[in-house]
């Protein structure tokens, strides 16, 4: 094998079955990819100097990533501790009305997403309002929880957030394009959700009670206006690339926007506090990104990307398919966007673009495809969204289809997209 290749496909597979059946049993998810990655090299050919090399030049190329992600934090820790992330829920649920109850679930869990906060915090920040709603609407928590995980991931896809932030990187993409060529297929997904919830809202009977209500009524919240400065100020920053050629990273623009949001909310005081909580929610994700990058380094110098390609070619398929078929099986075999989109990207973005397929286009769909089967068991978002509503391990199951859906809806309207 050259040293392009210098590990099986099997290999591969291998280590990367090892990394999921580890993090079935409960073990670290980023010790897991570890020591899958270090089984696939072997298994697949390669010495322990060539596979350990290969592991850490994978994690080397996850720095990049891991700085602004950490930096995201900042922005996250200031929205949701000041009471920004909650005011902007509530705020939306109150205007839309009790009527409108799970669309309006589910468009403030979208937003909350979108400027910064991770998907995960943003269920969970939305979860005390959206349980208020329904007990006073006579909703299910399936019903609420699958709009405020459909709302989630519309708003995943044109984030800031350690998914879209890895995807830009693994195609040389600046952030801002690829939120920006996503939100046609976010709004679908949205709309999507409102249907999908009203049609499934009477079939589930797990009703909240009063037991389950958490609101936290000494928690003074700032205005609207006051809550949306922040985020909208990262916009801007970010937008300024496009329109003017100035270009705010990321890594500027996220933390700014948090002190930004400090200081209206008058909160700047407890900048320290805030950004510690902010980094104890990122410093996971940071961690699995470095341990994805090791399993990623294995696959990338692997016959994996190479025995896809044929595949499709045998099966007569237009190469650009690869760009969603592998966002969705790797996201499904890591259960998480961020690695499932970044392992994706750092192994078929190289073959996609020789294929002809516009980096842009191809991240979108990829990206995109990262949400369809991210939320399996396996992974921390299946059991945190549960977790926010006091929800039981057999009734989060039953969900993972309609998220499925949602997920497969923004991928094939990427996909159409691209095709038009």
């Amino acid at each position: 094998m050259d040293n392009s290749a210098m590990f099986s496909t099997l290999g591969a597979v291998i280590g990367l079955v090892v990394a999921i059946v580890l993090i079935v049993k409960n073990y670290h998810a980023t010790y897991s990819l570890v020591i899958g990655a270090l089984v696939g090299g072997l298994i697949g050919g390669g010495s322990l100097v060539q596979t350990v090399s290969a592991m850490i030049n994978g994690s080397a190329t996850m720095m990049s990533a891991v700085l602004r992600i950490m930096a995201s934090g900042i922005l996250a820790g200031c929205l949701v501790k000041t009471g920004a992330a909650a005011k902007i829920a509530d705020t939306i649920v109150k205007k839309l009305g009790s009527k409108n109850a799970l669309p309006a679930i589910a468009i403030s869990t979208m937003i909350i997403c979108a400027v910064g906060v991770f998907i995960d915090i943003a269920v969970i920040t939305t979860a005390p309002v959206a349980l208020a709603v329904a007990k006073k609407a006579n909703l299910s928590k399936s019903a609420i929880l699958l709009a405020m995980i459909g709302g989630g991931k519309a708003g995943n896809i044109i984030s800031p957030n350690p998914n879209t932030i890895a995807t830009s990187e693994a195609f040389h993409l600046s952030l801002n394009s690829l939120m920006a060529v996503n939100i046609i297929p976010a709004i679908c997904a949205l709309i999507f959700v409102a249907l999908l919830t009203n049609a499934i809202k009477n079939k589930f009977h797990d009703y909240v009670t009063e037991e389950d209500l958490e609101m936290n009524a000494d928690k003074k919240l700032p205005s609207f206006l006051q809550s949306i400065i922040g985020p909208v100020v990262v916009i801007v920053l970010l937008a300024l690339r496009p329109l003017f050629n100035v270009v705010v990273d990321p890594l500027i623009a996220l933390p700014v926007g948090g002190f930004v949001c400090l200081l209206v909310t008058k909160e700047f005081k407890h900048v320290a506090d805030y950004s510690q909580y902010g980094f104890s929610k990122v410093i996971g994700v940071c961690a699995l990104l470095i341990g994805t990058g090791t399993i990623a380094g294995i696959i990338s110098h692997s016959n994996l990307q190479a025995d896809m390609i044929n595949l499709i070619g045998l099966l007569h398929l237009p190469a650009f398919v690869l760009a969603p078929v592998s966002g969705i099986l790797m996201a499904a075999a890591t259960a998480s966007t961020t690695a499932g989109s970044t392992i994706a990207g750092r192994t078929f973005a190289q073959a996609l673009t020789a294929a002809n397929v516009t980096p842009l286009n191809a991240a979108a769909m990829l990206h995109a495809g990262a949400t369809v089967l991210d939320s399996l068991p396996h992974g921390s978002f299946f059991h945190a969204t549960g977790g926010s509503v006091k929800m039981s391990i057999k009734q989060r199951l039953q969900l993972i289809p309609y998220e499925a859906l949602i997920g497969l809806v923004s991928t094939v309207v990427a996909t159409i997209i691209y095709l038009v």
